[in-house]
C-alpha cells in the first residue's frame, strides 16, 4: 500500500473530526484542530488553484489568444510569459 501524503492525512483527519462532530460532538481542542486543519487545507487548495489559473492561456474559436491583460501581466511578473 502506498504511503499517504501530508495532504491526504490532513483530509482524512478533517473527515474523521467531521464524523465525530456529527455523531458525538467535539472537545474544544478538537474544534480548534478541525479549524486549523480546514484553514491549512483551504490555503493549499487556493495556492494550487492560483497556480493553475496563472498558467492558463485563453484561445478563442478562431485560434486567437484572448488571455485577459491582467493575467498576462501576472504571467510576465512571474517569468511565465516572455512577450
Amino acid at each position: 500500500m502506498a504511503e499517504q501524503t501530508e495532504e491526504e492525512k490532513r483530509l482524512a483527519r478533517i473527515n474523521e473530526l467531521a464524523h465525530k462532530a456529527k455523531n458525538e460532538g467535539l472537545t474544544a481542542d478538537e474544534e480548534r484542530e478541525q479549524h486549523e486543519l480546514r484553514e491549512a487545507y483551504l490555503a493549499n487548495f487556493r495556492a494550487g488553484f492560483r497556480q493553475t489559473i496563472e498558467h492558463l492561456k485563453v484561445i478563442d474559436e478562431e485560434g486567437n489568444e484572448v488571455t485577459p491583460e491582467k493575467l498576462k501581466q501576472v504571467q510576465r511578473e512571474k517569468g511565465i510569459r516572455k512577450d
